[in-house]
């Protein structure tokens, strides 16, 4: 099983459990936001070609005051004394947003620890800020008893000079089993020892209690205590940096994937970001399932494990996985596209689900930080023109009616814009040969066989059929990933 889900993961939660209540997941683990009441922002090329970047918001870090009610009286009857634990919480002096986020925390762990096996594992990421109220839910959802490790990763970062506490430079990885059996590949996760200690552990040198089988295991390496320094944070390598704000480093997901599942295990992230856990569990031969809220998160996935493939792996690995929550055909497509139009005449800003799904997940490029009616443009992308030049393609989108109007105006916002080339986005059906004589009369891209106003239909981009333009895209949401992550013992081209 290979398989990414954009949505809400309550509701995905809710219907595996229906699927499958006696659990079907060896190891999940999460790292979802920490309740920093920050606004967590990606960089991208801005549409102006200044030096500066624009920046689009991958997720606000803060939780409603009022949303959690509802969740709040659900877990009445999942798990009564989590209830009570929560409702008294919300009666003292911890503010309401606090409350907002382990509410909304303890009802997703819930439905996590009722799709695992019996013999899985489940970590959970966060920081000091909520860790000690997060193990006293984990306490009441998997027992204290099944917890297995607190551990501590320690990384390494500049401070402010103006600082008057210690620098704080750690997170916590809570480890629960959901009974009594677990995986724990005690060889897997082993390290080198020191030069000392490996020249003081030789037979001849300790006691008669010394047996063959401890040197053997000895030359194994020594197994990590429950604190980890020995991980640097992924902003500090470059070449797996992708860009995205609360990204982790591979090699701690390697580590914990390796520790408690085996190969052909199923591994699951329901906060998967920009899919660190589903890129290391991958290579690493295990089947995943990823899931996140942001559909910039599975488009990043998507990239990150295909971008080092050749154009024919990458299609073949397309093919084997399943991503649930966006539109799969054309009727699905025309289903999302009408939900909006019925969401623009209640609201008087819309929706707009249909065009972030055309813009940033089909043709990869970057939203308008202003959501416009008709008459302007609903995206970008970059491309490079030459070693020191960038151009750019404006992109407008119809989920309802087009016509030659529109596509007159389209024109014009291009010519006013200065843009290079423009994509007008539609069905097929809505394509007349008015608009297609419109966009011919805009002539062709310099130098270039191809048309400077292009219409790109959803049953193209359904069937793979991409922009044209100079040297491809350069500048898309994220950072091209440059980390092989297929399985280190297949074929080449194989997943």
């Amino acid at each position: 099983m290979k398989q990414l889900y954009f949505g809400d993961c309550l509701d995905i939660l809710k219907d595996m459990y229906a699927k499958y209540p006696q659990g079907f997941i060896d190891l999940i683990y999460i790292d979802p936001p920490f309740n920093s009441k920050r606004n967590y922002n990606i960089l991208f090329e801005d549409v102006d070609m200044t030096d500066t970047k624009a920046q689009r918001e991958a997720f606000a870090d803060t939780w409603s005051n009022v949303s959690y009610k509802d969740e709040l009286l659900l877990l009445a009857d999942l798990n009564f004394d989590l209830y009570e634990f929560l409702r008294i919480l919300d009666k003292i002096n911890i503010s309401k947003s606090s409350v907002a986020y382990l509410t909304t925390m303890a009802v997703r762990i819930h439905y996590m620890h009722e799709v695992l096996k019996e013999t899985g594992s489940f970590y959970l990421h966060c920081d000091p800020n909520m860790s000690h109220y997060l193990k006293l839910i984990c306490d009441l959802i998997f027992g204290k008893v099944n917890l297995r490790n607190e551990i501590i990763w320690c990384y390494y970062g500049p401070g402010s000079p103006k600082m008057k506490q210690f620098n704080r430079k750690h997170d916590i990885i809570l480890w629960y089993s959901k009974g009594k059996q677990w995986t724990f590949n005690v060889d897997d996760v082993r390290f080198p020892h020191s030069e000392k200690t490996k020249q003081n552990y030789k037979p001849g040198l300790i006691g008669s209690g010394f047996k063959e089988a401890d040197h053997k295991i000895h030359k194994l390496g020594k197994v990590p205590e429950d604190w980890w320094s020995d991980i640097a944070i992924a902003a500090r390598s470059m070449k797996e940096r992708l860009g995205y704000p609360t990204q982790k480093p591979i090699k701690l997901m390697e580590r914990i994937i390796k520790a408690s599942s085996n190969e052909g295990d199923l591994v699951a992230d329901f906060f998967c970001g920009c899919g660190t856990t589903i890129a290391a569990a991958n290579k690493l031969g295990r089947n995943w399932i990823g899931a996140d809220i942001s559909h910039l998160a599975i488009k990043l996935i998507l990239n990150r494990l295909t971008d080092p493939l050749q154009e024919a792996g990458k299609k073949k690995f397309l093919k084997d996985i399943e991503i649930d929550g966006f539109p799969k055909d054309i009727d699905s497509a025309k289903q999302l596209a009408k939900s909006d139009e019925l969401l623009e005449k209640k609201s008087k800003h819309g929706a707009f689900d249909f065009q972030h799904w055309v813009v940033e997940f089909l043709l990869g490029g970057i939203r308008n930080p202003k959501d416009v009616a008709d008459g302007g443009w609903d995206g970008y992308i970059t491309f490079l023109k030459n070693n020191k030049e960038k151009g750019r393609v404006l992109i407008e989108v119809k989920s309802g009616n087009a016509n030659v109007t529109n596509m007159r105006q389209f024109v014009d916002v291009i010519n006013k814009e200065e843009a290079d080339i423009g994509v007008f986005v539609c069905f097929a059906e809505q394509v007349t040969k008015p608009m297609e004589l419109r966009a011919k009369e805009a002539g062709k891209y310099k130098g270039y066989k191809f048309d400077r106003i292009q219409i790109l239909t959803i049953e193209d981009m359904l069937d793979d059929r991409e922009i044209r333009m100079p040297g491809g895209v350069d500048a898309s949401t994220f950072k091209q990933s440059v980390n092989d992550v297929r399985p280190e013992d297949k074929p080449p081209e194989m997943f």
